[in-house]
């Protein structure tokens, strides 16, 4: 896997792109090619269904469940396995083993036990992503998972993306130029819904276009 990281200032149509990836927008022109293939007039759920896992529009949280419980619910979920009889299916091995293996990828193990209402901001986000990865998707997206967090929780969250990049493929846009030259493998530049570069960090950091365009003088050389 890798992570490819998407910058631009707003209105640059980020989030429309993450959008038009999953199929919540309908491009006006070109395709959308997955693992191959053109998905471009394939609907949501399908595109779910062959890998790709949008993070926190994925699944709701249950805040009276516990972390264990709602990551559980999220593999039950992708076994296609009924809710009707979840009372018993919560104490099941089949569900509860993985699900205890995501919460240890996303650094919430110990708060298994935790109810989901309880979490703090950041905890809530690597929640959303233990749920994500439940799904088992190829490609995982990411619209700004660090929004809102402290500096510690954002210190914890660049440390689970690290880990998980080595498994999966990750699209990441995220407006902390720090923790994009940190994480990603690849940069693209959007602006007003075009792209203007796409090439490593290093390569985008002395992009003069880019410069221009997005990062600034002061930004760039820091």
């Amino acid at each position: 896997g890798k992570l490819h990281a998407v910058i631009g200032p707003n209105g640059a149509g980020k989030t429309t792109l993450i959008s038009q990836i999953t199929g919540e927008t309908k491009p006006d022109s070109g395709t959308v090619i997955f693992d191959g293939d053109d998905i471009s007039d394939v609907p949501v759920h399908l595109r779910s269904a062959r890998g790709l896992a949008r993070s926190f529009q994925i699944t709701n949280i249950f805040p009276d469940m516990t972390t264990w419980d709602n990551v559980a619910l999220a593999v039950q979920a992708q076994a296609g396995h009924s809710f009707h009889f979840w009372k018993d299916a919560r104490k099941d091995p089949l569900l509860r083993e993985p699900a205890l293996v995501f919460l240890e990828q996303v650094g919430l193990a110990k708060r298994a036990g935790i109810v989901a209402g309880q979490l703090s901001h950041g905890e809530h986000r690597q929640l959303e992503i233990a749920m994500a990865l439940a799904t088992r998707p190829k490609m995982l997206l990411l619209d700004e998972p660090m929004a809102g967090m402290g500096p510690e929780e954002s210190k914890a969250m660049v440390d689970i993306l690290q880990g998980l990049k080595r498994k999966l493929t990750i699209l990441l846009i995220e407006h902390d130029m720090d923790v994009v030259f940190t994480l990603a493998d690849q940069i693209t530049v959007l602006v007003y819904g075009r792209g203007i570069a796409t090439d490593a960090p290093e390569a985008i950091r002395n992009h003069p276009e880019v410069q221009a365009a997005y990062l600034g003088e002061e930004e760039v050389s820091a």
